[in-house]
């Protein structure tokens, strides 16, 4: 009986032991289980701020693709050259319109991305160009509207009289079918990279707005030249 009763004594004391080294491990076990939930927590508020961060990042935008160039027509450069001829001084005129040939065209269908107007102020007794752009070529202007320098302007000048923009009627590509009838689309069928650029001025000797339709990157060595009425679309001869 006595043997019975110390293991049974001994027995209860494992279970309530309330030792000083008792309590140490079980608060150490419980320390550890508490910093080990925490542990836990935070690396899950972690990995949830960090879905929830790159949930908030915008894609990634694509890079916009180099602007293409721009081609038009004679009469559309016209008028914005023309608005800012008339900035610089309000009795600007207007005395000579011209493409510029560059390599993103060929001026085939009348149309070109540079074309520069030349003006003239009477009460200034001063004349500036002005070129449009809308080229993506290498070396080309910037593209909108390019001012000249200004220079003095003699109104006698044969080559640089004045005329009233009412009397441009007829823009580039009508001027290119009307030359094309006229020898210039047998130029292109044996040439067909030629350029075609073309020059507006006021003809003097006829008391008449004229289209120079030229074959060829520049007017002297041209394949071919024709001049059309810039009012009426009328033809009126190949130049020689």
């Amino acid at each position: 009986m006595k043997t019975a009763s110390l293991i049974a004594h001994e027995s209860n004391d494992r279970e309530g032991d309330s030792s000083p080294i008792a309590l140490a491990r079980t608060t150490i076990r419980r320390r550890s289980t508490l910093v080990l939930s925490a542990a836990f927590v935070i690396a899950l508020l972690a990995l949830l701020t960090s879905c929830s961060s790159d949930s908030d990042k915008p894609a990634d935008e694509a890079k916009p693709e180099p602007k293409g160039p721009e081609l038009i027509t004679a009469r559309s450069a016209f008028q914005k050259v023309y608005v800012a001829a008339r900035g610089w001084n309000l009795d600007a005129k207007p005395y000579r319109l011209e493409s510029v040939a560059s390599s993103d065209g060929n001026g085939h269908d009348g149309k070109w991305a540079i074309w520069r107007g030349s003006f003239a102020s009477a009460t200034q007794r001063s004349e500036k160009t002005y070129t449009w752009s809308g080229s993506a070529a290498d070396g080309a202007p910037a593209r909108g509207i390019n001012p000249g320098t200004e220079d003095s302007y003699t109104a006698s000048n044969a080559s640089t009289q004045v005329f009233d923009m009412a009397f441009l009627k007829i823009d580039s590509d009508q001027a290119e079918e009307v030359a094309q009838k006229h020898g210039g689309d047998k130029i292109l069928e044996k040439a067909p990279d030629t350029p075609v650029i073309y020059i507006c001025d006021w003809n003097h000797n006829t008391n008449e707005l004229t289209w120079h339709v030229i074959y060829g990157a520049a007017r002297e060595g041209a394949k071919l030249a024709v001049d059309i009425n810039a009012s009426t679309g009328e033809f009126i001869r190949v130049e020689k």
